[in-house]
């Protein structure tokens, strides 16, 4: 814990606030001591409230979650056949949504970067996804292109979030304390992949010919008006910058929370003490090839995660009907939701990276395997299990990525879009790697599986080594110039 007082002199005396003298030379060490005592209750404080409303930022991303995958659901009561789709016109409909995903990634965290109400920014964007959902099932007269444009302006608003909730996160967190609150965040998806099915199974069982609407109509028309009163309710909860007044922060809190960040970046922080300048971070991500590597190592992740996208369909591969079929669903996503959180907790504790990358991938592989090697109703439902322990792995990916580009808050807002909207440039393929005429066994799909997560292990690896050379050259150089410990790349 640092010995810095924890309010300024120009906010607030710290030694008159914690009852001292300054004068009172004496007393020197107790001051010390007791400023530290408080600022530990105060940072505890802090992060209480900070995680209350991380834990909304989590239901956004369900709802997120939700609105991008319903067309999976909606697939297994009749979304197909009313729309007449043909061939892999299902696997294009669910491709388009990346694209404009992809497109809109890097210049929305830019832009939000440079906000002072990044709250507002968010809600609002989700306002808009859920009327484009609602939308989606409105439609009377509805054509197979027209669903391809709402799918595509679905994905076009949607990519504002995700990268900028991480981004968020990486404002008012310190750097051990990431690996838990993005993994936190992105429970979102596999709670949504959990009970979304179970909320679909819902919708399409009990309200199917409602006011003469076909089921998955009704699914599109519940999702949208949910996300946008989830949104009404985001402009008030969600937090801005650490820099932003807010009157949920006491003013110890709010000077806290700048210093916490302070504290943690590198020294030569050229963003320090100074507003992030527009696309200025931009040219500096693009041109670092670490951005482009971990892109496509992300992407290949990505891709080796695919088998989420169509999970209705792999359950119900077993012979279930719909409805038990979207049941089947939630287990193997509550369990990877609850590893996500023990090895994210304990990739922050150890500061390592790969090993709990990789970890999880191979428990994947040993799930894609599984599945490969038999048609067993029993056995072919628990591959699944180890399947949705690979998800974690995109988890602590995701935390190491803003670990290695903390050292500036406009290159890593930029580095976490571009690398996002690279990672997302391979989920525009992803869903042709699962074609109807692949199953029910999907073995063609679930070897692409193995090979992307091999290919993601391997190019991980290398990046590691890197990394550790970086240290390694820092710590000579500190050492030869007697300067003190800086930096350290996280492993």
């Amino acid at each position: 814990m640092s010995n810095c007082p924890l309010l300024d002199a120009g906010v607030y005396s710290a030694a008159a606030r914690y009852g001292t003298s300054e004068s009172d030379n004496s007393n020197g060490d107790t001051t010390i001591h007791s400023d530290e005592r408080s600022r530990a209750v105060t940072e505890k404080r802090l992060l209480r409230k900070l995680d209350l409303r991380v834990a909304f930022l989590v239901l956004i991303y369900i709802m997120n979650y939700m609105d991008r995958s319903n067309a999976a659901a909606a697939r297994l009561r009749g979304f197909e056949e009313d729309l007449d789709m043909k061939g892999n016109q299902f696997n294009t409909l669910i491709s388009i949504l990346y694209v404009g995903y992809v497109l809109m990634q890097a210049p929305s965290n830019i832009f939000l970067a440079s906000m002072k109400r990044p709250s507002l920014y968010l809600a609002n964007c989700m306002a808009l996804w859920g009327a484009i959902t609602l939308f989606t099932g409105i439609q009377l007269c509805f054509r197979y292109h027209a669903a391809l444009i709402l799918r595509f302006l679905l994905g076009f608003v949607e990519a504002a979030f995700f990268p900028g909730a991480v981004f968020l996160l990486s404002r008012w967190y310190k750097r051990n304390e990431l690996g838990l609150r993005t993994a936190l965040l992105t429970c979102g998806s596999s709670i949504s992949n959990a009970f979304s099915a179970l909320i679909a199974s819902g919708i399409l069982a009990s309200l199917d010919g409602t006011l003469s609407f076909t089921a998955w109509r009704w699914l599109f028309f519940v999702e949208g008006i949910l996300t946008i009163i989830v949104s009404v309710c985001a402009i008030w909860i969600l937090p801005d910058f650490p820099s932003t007044p807010s009157v949920w922060l006491l003013p110890d809190e709010q000077v806290l929370a700048k210093q916490r960040m302070e504290e943690d970046a590198a020294a030569g922080n050229e963003d320090k003490g100074k507003l992030v300048k527009g696309f200025s971070g931009l040219s500096e991500a693009l041109m670092d090839w670490k951005v482009w590597w971990l892109g496509v190592a992300l992407g290949f992740i990505t891709a080796s995660l695919s088998f989420g996208i169509f999970f209705p369909t792999l359950s119900a591969t077993m012979g279930y009907s719909a409805t038990i079929s979207l049941l089947l669903c939630a287990p193997p996503w509550i369990l990877g939701t609850a590893t996500s959180f023990y090895v994210a907790r304990h990739s922050d504790v150890t500061g390592d990276r790969f090993w709990h990358i990789t970890g999880p991938l191979l428990v994947g592989i040993i799930g894609f395997m599984i599945a490969i090697s038999t048609m067993n109703t029993v056995v072919r439902y628990l591959s699944l299990f180890f399947m949705t322990q690979s998800s974690v792995a995109y988890v602590i990916f995701l935390t190491w990525v803003m670990n290695t580009f903390s050292q500036s808050r406009s290159k890593r807002a930029a580095a976490i879009a571009l690398i996002n909207s690279v990672a997302t440039l391979g989920s525009i393929g992803v869903p042709y790697i699962w074609p109807s005429s692949w199953g029910p066994s999907y073995v063609n799909s679930y070897f692409i599986c193995i090979l992307t997560s091999v290919i993601s292990i391997v190019m991980c690896w290398a990046f590691r080594r890197h990394l550790s050379r970086c240290n390694e050259a820092a710590e000579a150089e500190e050492h030869a110039l007697g300067l003190p410990k800086g930096f350290r790349y996280l492993l």
